[in-house]
């Protein structure tokens, strides 16, 4: 997969499904920026993909 196909899907997913994301913003208001950070990295599988797509580009 080419490096501006990957932008494209991460971008389509963080539109999709990351912009208005219930979790994140309860996290964020409730426990703070960098916990509700960890928690979408770690814990939410929709963070999970964009892990493994950050890692294709590295």
């Amino acid at each position: 997969m080419k490096r501006q196909e990957i932008f494209t899907e991460v971008e389509e997913i963080l539109s999709k499904y990351c912009n208005e994301c219930f979790l994140k913003a309860h996290h964020r208001k409730e426990y703070g920026k960098s916990f509700a950070h960890k928690f979408c990295i770690k814990q939410c599988t929709v963070g999970q993909q964009l892990k493994k797509y950050g890692d294709r580009l590295s």
